[in-house]
């Protein structure tokens, strides 16, 4: 069975070019197997829009490492699967930036898919594809806007995606970073 990373990023700014906190929820034989989530100092200033969203502001990641610094702990998720993500270009764009500003050398290029564009196969005619009005479509608890709660929506969407029977591997793409 294929192993699935799903995260979440939230970012300080509307340059998006930072993360102020990361979720990740990986699921491995149609089952969650482990997660992890940590705010990221993202050494930027923080919008009052994302912050309000988030709830995210410089307070609230005063002592917490800086993508580069944290990078040790997500590398191993992020190496271990295919990247998966809720409207996945945005979060995958995120974490391009924040290896490129960096100066980090991981990967060319990662397989990747989108519970976006699967959520349109899988329940067509919704009318959104939002997290929220999919997680409302399927019972899914959601906290919005918070990274570890987003991750976890998300992989419970592909795990319903994964008992439908619908093709999910057929949606892998691959990212350039």
């Amino acid at each position: 069975m294929t192993r699935f990373v799903v995260f979440d990023v939230e970012t300080p700014n509307r340059s998006n070019s930072r993360m102020s906190a990361v979720g990740i929820t990986v699921v491995e034989d149609g089952r969650i197997s482990d997660s992890y989530f940590t705010y990221v100092n993202p050494e930027q200033h923080f919008d009052p829009f994302n912050a309000r969203l988030t709830g995210i502001d410089a307070g609230t990641v005063t002592g917490y490492p800086s993508f580069a610094e944290g990078w040790k702990n997500l590398e191993p998720y992020f190496s271990s699967g295919i990247l998966v993500a809720h409207n996945a270009v945005f979060d995958m764009g995120v974490l391009k930036k924040c290896l490129r500003d960096y100066r980090i050398v991981w990967k060319p290029a990662v397989p990747y898919c989108c519970t976006v564009q699967m959520g349109r196969r899988a329940v067509p005619g919704l009318g959104s594809y939002a997290l929220d009005c999919l997680c409302d479509h399927f019972g899914i608890d959601l906290d919005h806007h918070k990274a570890d709660s987003d991750c976890r929506a998300a992989a419970e969407l592909l795990i319903r995606y994964l008992e439908s029977g619908l093709p999910v591997t057929d949606y892998v793409k691959t990212y350039f970073l």
